[in-house]
Parts: structure tokens; C-alpha cells; sequence
């Protein structure tokens, strides 16, 4: 006697779906108000990004990108800020315990948009880059809001020394 149709269908497309999401990405939802004005920018929006996997695979942060991390305090949590400063860069804090940080060797900056609101490397300090988990590229709910998300840097923002300027 052979196996069901939607049994054979479904041993099949398992693999093949938890594939696509671990490789090239998922849609997840946006809570909390720390990446706001760029999302859930209203006291009752919620916004549903897609995570790109693939974008990161080889760890190629921009300045300016949002990417979901894996939280330094709390590793059962996942967080979405934005990259301000890179290795090598030398960055302005924020209530940090140091004025400026210069960001070491396989670490990056991160911030929320809404500063102030967010627990962050004003918080935590620079981040490993093995903690990336994806890079946001657009918001795809509600549609109201479909946008690609740009990689912006806030201008008060940007490192005070970028790794390529050095000489």
C-alpha cells in the first residue's frame, strides 16, 4: 500500500520550505517603538519586515542597514537596529561609560532610531558580528506601509573616523 498523496507532498515540501527559511529568509513582525520614526511609527502600527538571510551570509554589513541580531543581553530575544559604525570606526556615544569607542575586530555598532528608547550598544557597547542573524530589506505589512528599506545613516550619527578614511 503506498503512501498518501499529501503525505509524499508534504515529506517534500518540509524540507524544502525550512530550507528557504533558514537560507534566504522570513517575515517576521516589528515590536517596541526603538526603530522608530522608520518602523511601527505610529503608537499603534505594527510592522512586518522580510529578514534577508542571504544579504548576510557572508557578514558584509553597510552603515546604515537595520539587521535582526541575536540580543548581547539576552540571548533568547532577537532585536532589530541599525549599523552606525563598523570595525575599525571611531563613534560618538550615548550615555555610554566611554565618550568615544573605537569598534574592535569582528564587531560592529548598532542603534535604534529612536534614541533614547532602546537598549543598544549605548548599552551594551559593540556587538560581535556573529551575532547577525539577517539584514531587513522591506517591509511588506501593513500595505499602507510596502517599502524597501534603505540603508541610511543618520548624519549626526556617523562614525567620527570611518576604517576608510584612515590613511
Amino acid at each position: 500500500m503506498g503512501i498518501p498523496y499529501f503525505l509524499k507532498s508534504a515529506l517534500a515540501g518540509i524540507p524544502i520550505g525550512l530550507a528557504f527559511l533558514d537560507i534566504v529568509g522570513y517575515v517576521a513582525r516589528v515590536e517596541g517603538s526603538s526603530m522608530q520614526p522608520a518602523l511601527n511609527p505610529g503608537l499603534t502600527d505594527t510592522d512586518y519586515v522580510f529578514l534577508s538571510r542571504w544579504s548576510i551570509r557572508h557578514l558584509e554589513l553597510n552603515r546604515g542597514d537595520i539587521v535582526s541580531l541575536i540580543s548581547p543581553k539576552n540571548p533568547e530575544q532577537k532585536i532589530l537596529k541599525r549599523v552606525v559604525a563598523l570595525e575599525g570606526d571611531v563613534i560618538s556615544t550615548i550615555g555610554y561609560f566611554k565618550p568615544y569607542v573605537t569598534v574592535p575586530e569582528g564587531h560592529f555598532w548598532i542603534e535604534g532610531d529612536n534614541t533614547g528608547n532602546s537598549l543598544d550598544s549605548n548599552t551594551f557597547g559593540p556587538v560581535a558580528l556573529g551575532l547577525v542573524t539577517a539584514r531587513a530589506t522591506c517591509i511588506v505589512w501593513p500595505p499602507s506601509r510596502w517599502q524597501i528599506l534603505p540603508s541610511v545613516l543618520p548624519q549626526k550619527r556617523a562614525p567620527i573616523i570611518r576604517r576608510d578614511q584612515k590613511s
